[in-house]
């Protein structure tokens, strides 16, 4: 009767009541198949359209009776979307996936859903608590032996969450209990099907929890048999779908079975007694179609249920084919709570319960990937579209999907389009269907699949959430990485929130990637995201002897543990960690350090890697480390790796050195339209050369390839200021900006001028873009010059600017190699076989081509050879050809467009005519046939010759204004330069004009116009004056050169011959030879191709006499005529800084160099040698050789060979840290300097302050084979002055004797002993027994404490001059100096001779003693005074006294705790080995009879150690504490010693006693002092002694670095604050802050601009930037650098816009320096950047710096504004109050006052601003002020009533 009720409610259609359930709000996201439209009930209410017209008498029954049911069938057929689903929904599923603690589950029409693993069943989730508590987790039942892909689940929907993403995520469970709530015992009936799970296993079968409490259901044991054929028994937990074969004892028990042939008959029937409410997902049914529509069916079943089913579910074969009134077998797929609408499915693989779907195509390859040419095949305007790819296949796109997510949909417009292209996203198995995207973001995003992602990729992604465990990086709307909180940056970050916010880009390398777990592992250290060694993804990759980065994982005793990327790991042993002995690795490493590491050997089959640090420093040092500035010169030709494209231009790499810099795209070319072209060909990786610097602006070096902007840079004088500008200098620029009043242009070295319109051409010109181009290279001369302003004006005008004599054919052979260049470029690449044809093509080439399509623009061809080329010609190249599709013809090439593949063609038959012979300077008629934008085509009119001509024939003529543009068809005159050229593929080489003569024939060569001969005198008007030449316009037309050598006769050294020349003037001159038009070499006479364009001319008056007859000199004669050491005259050229030499030249055809060397005999002049020479002086030089016919070597110092004894300069050329320097000497000459010669006081590391290319002045020793020796001694440098050599010079071995003190470096350790370098030539030996007075069992102790190159001091004990051998010593007796070994080494001591003996004999006599006295000692009773004796370690002996030695131990050693006996007086004490300050056995002696007892305490005893718990041992001078006559006494003779004994001075007890009480008070006194914490520290001593106590106390180093700068020690301070900074552990984050910040203080007041900026940039590095920031601008602000402040503000702003802090500093600084209005505008700024809920805080802050800082009235509008908004903000009230107090008058208080306690807040915060206002009154005001108050608060009580009251 309730279901009855349930299905047929009576009194019409009533809600039920939500009050006890709350709705679950959900935020609207966009999910992919999330609709955003109305209501479902909206839609359908008017969704009409598909279900046919409804008449007018159902219409009102549905209005009478139909509107009771639940189940109305839907108007409109769609698919189940996200927002059908409701919680308590019923559903069926497919499993996808099954992980460890959750199942993935498809369900329909796209959808997908998560079971967790509390959801499975009761007894499951008893029986996992159950086997966690045990301690066998190996039994444990997992989620994926219950479960497996494909399996078919009836899930009912528990909960809709919401991700983190935003997207809502569907909770699903499988539990009996949820599932078949619905179900009672009662509605139990036999032939039903229910879902249920195994809840025990049984002897006989299984019990199954089917979700009723009260009936138990059993499975027998042979029923499960039939299912899963003996695979494998079923366990707790299982789903299962079963058939109830018998219901017994009123539904208290049932049996069931679970065969698929069973299954798969079993029908719901009308006799089960199924209801709306109870109805199943996965029932099979019977069922009749009611409705048919595009978008699916409508059913009928069980006699009274309506279903639909949507196009996803009908059987494709038979989609078209349904008719109302058809029987079909259907699936019910899901239940709708609410609507009750009932989801069904017609495909045959979900009406076979019990099987798996085939879900193989989850992991398909086409899964992620996008799809071309796709065409629609339905369209279901409220569900999304078919789609079908070009394999046939059907994908489903949701509509949500066939738009982007923030428009609407269209399906007209997506209907419309032809094809698409889409990206398939998953696969369903519920619908047997690929699921896809239109989404433009989606198709073109690079990153959809964890798959697209591989290790070691860096990629772009946005911070999404932060945590404890690290950092969530969104990569794409689909996959997601993290960052681990050790990868955030190199160093651990302490605040990652306050370096990284959520909405931040940032860039990310990829550590792992687990696509199967959806896992992606990503890190921000900058060395890994900037490494450009070889990542090691694999083993395989980590080949023996490879260098990469990786990172610290863990570090234990034997080594660290290092990952590199896809989690390929290696072993660093101990032993190479460091080159550093006894390394502890806890120390010295840390966890998440970036390291670079060397494989040793690699095992990829094992996975097993050994790894060294050691060896990847040592690689790192022998690589000569790069420059850490580029050395900018303009001019500076490079060399160039391409890092990134962009429109602009390319980012490269200076190579060798990798400097950052920009080649603009406008600067690879001097033709505009080649620039494009060769962007194009440049690929990412090539390598470009010939590149020269250009400019450089901050940290931005910009590069040019523009030929003529080299050419001007390499021979032209810059300007590189504008104080080198002057008023008619011509310039080579490029166009930077074009305005409508004129053209900038800008020169190298960033100089820009402005060239007005009226001084662009020499026409009107109305549009200037027309004319000039932004990056045209063009030729300016100075007019004008605004001193004040620094500007200057240009003109462009052609006659009033230069350009040399055949400029247009030079250009056009360079721009055409340029093209020729790109064509090469792009048929080298890969797949390139279009362009391979391409390339192969020429201007002029015949090609067979067949007609393809005629209209009105020309004729398209095809061609066999030349496929995917467009091949085309002009209507102008057809005319008067009849021409048919199909027809074969033949054409010529006019033009190939390599970017687009289009080749311009002519079939004119007077192009295609024989060709001709042409003649050099023969003058023809020519016609333009093709015009590209710099390059046109043109056929000579009497043969068939083509050619190609410059359009333009000056660089600012690129673009001809108006009549000046060449067109199709226009006639030119051109001369034949070259009848057949090589550059140009063999067409002729031609210049041209405008005006056409009239038509004449090619004169032959005998007639043709001569040029000028040999010592023809011509005249001529100077146009132009250079440094080293003079350029003549000739009288009859043509241009001269006069070399500078050929202007005046006699040059004065220094003086520049081209001076004297003035331009305009006319002169008289000879030819002397020609110049080549192109290249401009020079040519003699006497050369047979002699007539050129440019004439050489002499101005020499002794040559322009005709009497006087000139003979040819060939360049060969003239060199030949020099003899070395002869002085001549030239002129300088030019300096090349390549080279390092300047070039200079002593006639036309002579060029000479000179050597930097031989340019300067002064250092000082290395550093500009440009400068010491200007290119045209005339210089004297000496000819040195001349080793090439072209070359002349010269000196400019006047010396021409090297003597021994000389100084000379020279320049380093290697350094070799074992034996000296390499230094290249002048005239090609070598030599070396040894260690003994570098300096007259000999240092730790003597080579430490040279380098590579270093000068330096060098005295010649003398030559050995060949290589000169060298010394740098100050004294052979300067004899002259008075110099004192610390280690004077050995020059022989005559200079040494026996017994001399002498300093000398350690050449090498072994076992023959170590040997010391004395001079270049000498070294000598140090056995090991003379070395030290310890006892050394290996050499190896000895090379580590003693390094190559160390000076020690010597003594020579004997010198062999026959064998040349000197013995040496370094004991510390005979050198006065400390051992070379440190004590701390704990090494037993050696003693031998005398000392041995008499230690032997002493043993001996004690241990008879001893012996014989054992007895009596006992007896005698101990006596409580004790004297100190002598303490005598245990020593090693030689080796011949090895018995001795091991019988007096025996004797003597005593065992642990052992009394030991002395003879002397009888006195014995306890001695243990601990009291042995060296580790080895100690024996106390007592005095011995003859010997006083304060001699034998102070000789032998010494002093005692002061020890402490930190375990170090200061060794201070205790001798200071004992009295004068002991110090006297310890510092007397030996003789007067042996004087002392022979006559001891006995003391009395009370004076001993005495002296003992002295020594114990001065000891306790300075005990005190050492451990007072409150002692300030006097001297380094005594802060070293601190700091080896507190190491990371950043107190000690700053008041340590004040100790130095107290006494000026400015260097000693920066020494001390770089030690903290190494010493202080990098976890102590604030105690390194503190010295950067005091170091950051030092160098503003004691360094420099330049070295503050480098201390600031490095601690950049190191520490959080943002402190750092803040900081130095204090530092700034305290130091009244406000500019220096001011700038960095603006830079802070900037860089930290979304922190308040910045914001408040910067505007309290300007508040501080009184700027208000500049405040106020940045505190609008600040708005703009700060999220809202910020902006009233910052307002309020703002406000009150103006207060204290700037306007008081300024700051109370702001705080009025601010409350007037917001005015229940009662903490802003009670600081405007507490302001206006301190500020503010009493008036105005009083009126604040009263405006608070009115405002309508709580009772309670208007009760304490009453307070606040009594409290002012009795302290400001009087007593009637006081009682208005309470009168006020009184009348605010009345008017509150009973709530003020309380």
């Amino acid at each position: 009767m309730t279901s009855m009720e349930e299905d047929f409610p009576r009194g019409g259609d009533v809600k039920k009541s939500t009050e006890g359930k709350a709705a679950v709000q959900r935020a609207e996201v966009d999910n992919l198949f999330q609709s955003h439209e109305q209501t479902e009930t909206k839609k359908r209410k008017g969704a009409t359209q598909d279900g046919g017209k409804t008449s007018k008498k159902q219409k009102t029954a549905n209005k009478k009776g139909d509107a009771t049911i639940l189940n109305a069938p839907a108007k409109c057929v769609e698919i189940l979307h996200l927002k059908n689903l409701k919680e308590d929904m019923l559903i069926l599923g497919c499993v996808k996936e099954v992980t460890d603690y959750d199942v993935t589950v498809c369900l329909p029409c796209g959808l997908q859903g998560y079971i967790n693993i509390k959801s499975i069943s009761d007894s499951y989730t008893k029986l996992l608590s159950e086997q966690l508590n045990t301690e066998d987790t190996e039994e444990i039942c997992s989620l994926e032996d219950i479960f497996c892909p494909g399996m078919v689940l009836r899930c009912i929907v528990r909960k809709l969450d919401i991700a983190n993403s935003g997207s809502i995520s569907i909770q699903l469970s499988v539990d009996p209990k949820h599932v078949n709530q619905a179900l009672t015992p009662n509605s139990l009936k036999t032939g039903m099907t229910l879902s249920g799970c195994v809840e025990s296993v049984e002897d006989h079968g299984y019990l199954v929890d089917i979700g009723i409490s009260t009936t138990k259901a059993f499975l027998p044991r042979q029923a499960a048999k039939d299912k899963h054929n003996n695979l494998r028994e079923l366990k707790v937990g299982q789903n299962l779908l079963c058939r109830l074969d018998e219901v017994k004892s009123s539904a208290r028990v049932v049996r069931l079975s679970v065969s698929p042939s069973v299954l798969s008959q079993a029908f719901a029937e009308s006799s089960h007694g199924w209801t709306l409410s109870n109805l199943q997902p996965g029932l099979l049914v019977r069922a009749q179609i009611k409705t048919v529509t595009k978008h699916g069916l409508i059913l009928s079943f069980l006699s009274s249920f309506r279903g639909q089913v949507d196009f996803l579910h009908l059987e494709p074969e038979q989609a078209s084919s349904y008719t109302k009134g058809q029987e079909v077998e259907a699936c019910v797929v899901y239940i709708e709570p609410s609507s009750r609408l009932v989801g069904l499915s017609l495909r045959s693989f979900l009406r076979q319960p019990g099987t798996l779907l085939d879900s193989s195509a989850v992991s398909d390859e086409r899964v992620g990937k996008v799809v071309e040419g796709c065409k629609m095949a339905a369209m279901h305007h409220m569900s999304g579209a078919v789609l079908e790819l070009p394999d046939q296949t059907a994908v489903f796109v949701h509509k949500n999907l066939l738009r982007e997510s923030h428009s609407s949909l269209d399906n007209n417009k997506v209907a419309a389009k032809p094809e698409y292209s889409c990206r398939i996203l998953h696969f369903s198995p519920m619908e047997q269907m690929f699921f896809a995207s239109l989404r433009k973001s989606m198709t073109a995003s690079p990153h959809f699949r964890y798959q697209d992602i591989e290790a070691g990729q860096i990629v772009e992604g946005t911070v999404s959430a932060l945590s404890d465990h690290g950092m969530m990086v969104k990569i794409s709307d689909f996959i997601k990485g993290l960052v681990p909180r050790t990868h955030l940056s190199d160093i651990l970050l302490r605040n990652p929130e306050k370096k990284y916010k959520e909405g931040m880009t940032i860039k990310c390398r990829v550590l792992s990637v687990e696509a199967d777990r959806k896992r992606l592992s990503l890190t921000r250290k900058k060395t890994l995201l900037e490494s450009t060694l070889p990542p090691f993804l694999t083993y395989s990759d980590a080949r023996k002897g490879r260098i990469s980065h990786g990172y610290i994982v863990s570090i234990k005793t034997f080594g660290c543990i290092v990952r590199f990327y896809n989690d390929v790991r290696g072993l660093v042993p101990i032993g190479e960690l460091s080159s550093e002995p006894r390394l502890n690795p806890e120390e010295a490493f840390y966890i998440g350090q970036v390291l670079k590491v060397k494989v040793l050997q690699c095992e990829p089959e094992k996975e097993k890697l050994l790894l060294s640090f050691k060896a990847a420093m040592q690689d790192d040092s022998a690589v000569e480390t790069p420059k850490l500035q580029f050395d900018f010169q303009v001019g500076k030709k490079l060399e160039v790796l391409v890092l990134k494209k962009s429109i602009a231009g390319l980012e490269v790499d200076i190579l060798p050195d990798e400097f950052r810099a920009l080649l603009p795209t406008m600067h690879l070319s001097d033709h505009i339209s080649n620039c494009p072209l060769l962007w194009e060909a440049i690929r990412e990786g090539d390598t470009i050369s010939s590149l020269v610097c250009l400019s450089k602006n901050k940290d931005t070096i910009t590069l040019t390839k523009k030929p003529a902007m080299k050419k001007f840079l390499e021979e032209g004088t810059l300007a590189q200021d504008f104080s080198d500008i002057v008023v008619g200098m011509q310039l080579f620029g490029w166009i930077k900006n074009i305005m409508p009043y004129g053209v900038f242009v800008e020169f190298p070295h960033g100089l820009i001028g402005l060239a007005p319109k009226s001084a662009l051409c020499d026409q009107f010109v109305t549009d200037l873009v027309t004319v000039f181009a932004v990056g045209q290279t063009v030729v300016a001369k100075v007019t004008n010059l605004d001193e004040e302003k620094q500007r200057f004006l240009v003109t462009l005008k052609v006659s009033e600017v230069m350009s040399p004599e055949g400029e247009a054919q030079t250009m056009l052979l360079r721009g055409l190699q340029e093209r020729r260049t790109v064509a090469e470029m792009l048929a080298s690449r890969e797949d390139s076989d279009l362009h391979e044809q391409l390339a192969a093509l020429t201007v002029g080439q015949k090609l067979k081509l067949t007609v393809d399509v005629l209209n009105d623009d020309g004729a398209t061809f095809k061609s066999d050879e030349i496929g995917g080329a467009t091949i085309h010609a002009s209507k102008h190249h057809v005319i008067g050809v009849n021409l048919v599709p199909g027809q074969k013809v033949n054409a010529v090439i006019l033009h190939i467009d390599l970017i687009s593949a289009y080749i311009h063609v002519s079939v004119l038959a007077k192009l295609l005519a024989k060709k001709t012979s042409l003649s050099e300077g023969s003058i023809h008629s020519v016609m333009v046939q093709h015009v590209d934008k710099d390059f046109s085509v043109v056929a000579f009119d009497e043969s068939a010759h083509l050619t190609l001509i410059q359009n333009a024939r000056h660089l600012n003529e690129m673009f001809c204004p108006g009549t000046e543009k060449l067109k199709l068809g226009t006639c030119l005159t051109v001369t034949v330069l070259k009848p057949s050229c090589e550059e140009l593929a063999g067409l002729p080489l031609v210049s041209w004009g405008h005006v056409a003569p009239k038509r004449q024939h090619a004169l032959p060569k005998s007639q043709a116009p001569e040029g000028h001969s040999f010592g023809e005198l011509v005249k001529g008007t100077v146009r132009s004056v250079k440094p080293t030449c003079v350029l003549l316009a000739l009288e009859g037309g043509g241009t001269g050169s006069v070399h500078v050598s050929e202007v005046t006769e006699g040059a004065h050294v220094g003086s520049f011959p081209t001076s004297s020349v003035k331009v305009g003037s006319v002169v008289t001159a000879r030819v002397i030879g020609g110049r080549e038009s192109t290249g401009h070499r020079f040519l003699p006479f006497s050369h047979p191709n002699f007539k050129y364009t440019i004439p050489e001319l002499t101005l020499l008056a002794s040559k322009l006499v005709n009497a006087v007859e000139l003979k040819p000199v060939k360049p060969q004669e003239k060199l030949s005529s020099y003899k070395v050491g002869e002085q001549i005259t030239c002129f300088v050229s030019k300096y090349n800084p390549d080279k390092k030499m300047l070039e200079v030249v002593t006639d036309p055809s002579v060029t000479g160099t000179v050597d930097l060397l031989d340019m300067i005999t002064d250092p000082k002049g290395a550093s500009h040698p440009e400068k010491l020479y200007k290119p045209g002086q005339a210089v004297s030089a000496t000819v040195l050789v001349s080793s090439n016919p072209r070359r002349l070597s010269l000196s400019l110092t006047g010396v021409t060979k090297l003597e021994e004894g000389n100084v000379t300069l020279g320049i380093v050329i290697n350094i070799d840290p074992h034996l000296g320097l390499l230094v290249k000497l002048p005239f090609g000459t070598t030599g070396s300097v040894a260690l003994t010669d570098v300096s007259d006081a000999y240092r730790p590391s003597p080579l430490g302050a040279f380098s590579k290319g270093q000068l330096l002045r060098c005295f010649l020793l003398g030559n050995e084979t060949g290589k000169w020796q060298l010394s740098l001694r100050r004294s052979r440098l300067n004899p002259e002055q008075p110099n004192s050599a610390k280690d004077p010079e050995v020059s022989s071995i005559e200079d040494l004797k026996a017994g001399q003190l002498l300093r000398g470096f350690v050449k090498s350790v072994g076992e023959r002993g170590i040997f010391l370098r004395l001079s270049r030539s000498i070294t000598g030996r140090a056995q090991l027994q003379k070395s030290t007075n310890y006892f050394v069992a290996n050499h190896k102790i000895l090379t580590k404490n003693l390094p190559v190159s160390k000076p020690i001091t010597t003594m020579i004990i004997s010198v062999d001059k026959k064998e040349e051998l000197v013995e040496l010593s370094l004991l510390p007796e005979d050198t006065g100096k400390p051992d070379i070994l440190p004590e701390s080494l704990g090494l037993p001591l050696r003693l031998s001779g005398e000392m041995k003996e008499k230690h032997s004999a002493d043993r001996k006599r004690k241990a008879s003693v001893s012996d014989s006295q054992q007895g009596q000692a006992d007896k005698q009773p101990k006596k409580k005074k004790k004297k100190k004796g002598k303490t005598c370690s245990d020593v090693f002996f030689r080796e011949e006294e090895k018995d001795e030695q091991e019988e007096g131990r025996g004797k003597l050693a005593p065992t642990e705790g052992q009394t030991v006996t002395v003879s002397n007086k009888k006195k014995t004490k306890k001695i243990k080995p601990e009291d042995s300050d060296s580790g080895v056995e100690v024996l106390e002696e007592g005095l011995a009879e003859t010997k006083p007892p304060t001699q034998a305490m102070e000789k032998d005893a010494g002093p005692a150690r002061l020890r402490v718990s930190a375990g170090f041992c200061w060794d201070v001078g205790l001798s200071s504490l004992k009295p004068a006559s002991v110090a006297q006494e310890a510092d007397s003779s030996d003789g007067e010693d042996q004087e002392e004994a022979s006559k001891p001075q006995r003391k009395s007890r009370h004076e001993l006693e005495q002296k003992k009480k002295e020594e114990e008070k001065a000891l306790v006194q300075r005990e005190t002092e050492l451990m007072d914490p409150t002692l300030k520290p006097q001297d380094a001593v005594a802060f070293e002694r601190l700091l080896l106590a507190s190491p990371n106390s950043s107190l000690i180093w700053l008041q340590y670095m004040a100790h130095h700068l107290q006494a000026t020690q400015i260097e000693q301070a920066r020494n001390v604050a770089e030690r903290a900074l190494k010493t202080i552990s990098f976890r102590e984050e604030q105690e390194k802050l503190n010295v950067w910040v005091a170091l950051l203080n030092l160098e503003n007041m004691y360094g420099t601009e330049e070295s503050l900026k480098k201390v600031f940039e490095r601690a950049l590095q190191f520490c959080e930037p943002m402190p750092i920031y803040q900081q130095l601008a204090d530092i700034y602000f305290r130091s009244n650098k406000t500019k220096e402040a001011d700038n960095l503000y603006k830079t802070m702003v900037k860089r930290f816009r979304q922190d308040k802090a910045v914001w408040l500093s910067y505007g309290t600084f300007l508040l501080q320096q009184g700027q208000s209005d500049a405040a106020s505008a940045l505190l609008q700024r600040a708005l703009q950047s700060l999220p809202a809920k910020e902006s009233v805080g910052l307002i309020s802050k703002f406000a009150q710096m103006e207060f204290q800082h700037g306007d008081a009235e300024r700051g109370r509008a702001m705080f009025d504004k601010v409350l007037s908004t917001y005015p229940k903000r009662t903490d802003l009230w009670s600081i405007f109050i507490d302001l206006m107090i301190k500020h503010g008058s009493q008036k105005d208080v009083r009126a604040l006052f009263d405006r608070v306690i009115h405002l309508s807040v709580a009772v309670k915060k208007t009760k304490f601003f009453f307070k606040r206002y009594l409290e002012y009154e009795k302290k400001h005001g009087t007593a009637d002020s006081i009682q208005a108050v309470k009168e006020k608060a009184l009348e605010f009580v009345e008017a509150k009533g009973t709530t003020a009251a309380c």
